[in-house]
């Protein structure tokens, strides 16, 4: 009694059957999953990621997109430094120069750079002044910006500082002349109160707003006395 067999039943067959029988064994289609994270990744990576900790091996990717220049970092405008530079030489309102930008808008490089220079033609024959002159500058600063707040005055110490520190620029203009004129002790008083003049009428300028009303010459009269200050330690006296 024969049975026909079912599927998934051997079927056994003779060997002259199977003489006849010919054919191949397909290989299946089997795919290594070898991605990189499981060749390269050491046991205690595996550990770390099992436990949650696999955020501390990420690696941020530097995207060259958002690489700024070094001007850009340090935050320097070199456009905007030399319109204030205008504005502090050409302080005549005819002009037309918005002058209130080196208020309003206060940075630290350009006036630094104002002060090392103004230091840097100081160094001539008294090395020892260029510490004076940024000490001077910083709490010369710090004392008009206290006595523009009891004055009742709306400024920043950051604003106070920008402007005294731009306005050593009419300074820096009359040392060529007083080389050349030095022998000449009238000629050269006066091109010195000049000077002290222009860069002091133009920090008070800017400065000194309506808010002081009266007082005024109360914040003024420092910032003169300042900038004298500033070219005695150029001159020697």
């Amino acid at each position: 009694m024969q049975f026909p067999p079912n599927n998934g039943d051997f079927t056994f067959v003779s060997s002259t059957e199977a003489e006849e029988l010919s054919g191949s064994i397909s290989a299946p289609d089997i795919k290594l999953n070898m991605s990189s994270d499981s060749v390269k990744d050491p046991y205690a990576t595996t550990f770390l990621r099992q436990r949650g900790y696999g955020w501390l091996l990420e690696v941020e990717e530097d995207d060259s997109e958002d690489s700024k220049p070094l001007l850009e970092e340090l935050d320097i405008d070199l456009k905007d430094i030399y319109y204030k530079i205008r504005c502090v030489l050409m302080p005549m309102p005819s002009l037309g120069y918005n002058r209130q930008v080196v208020r309003d808008n206060p940075d630290f490089w350009g006036p630094l750079a104002v002060v090392l220079l103004f230091s840097m033609i100081s160094i001539y024959g008294q090395f020892r002044v260029v510490s004076w002159i940024i000490t001077i500058w910083i709490f010369g600063s710090l004392t008009v910006f206290l006595l523009a707040r009891v004055l009742g005055g709306e400024v920043s110490y950051g604003q106070v500082l920008g402007v005294i520190g731009y306005s050593l620029l009419p300074l820096i203009v009359i040392a060529p002349l007083l080389l050349v004129i030095g022998g000449f002790d009238v000629v050269s008083t006066l091109i010195k109160l000049f000077g002290v003049f222009w860069a002091a009428y133009s920090a008070a300028s800017l400065l000194v707003g309506d808010e002081f009303k009266t007082k005024k010459p109360l914040l003024i009269y420092p910032i003169f006395l300042l900038y004298i200050y500033f070219l005695s330690l150029y001159t020697g006296v």
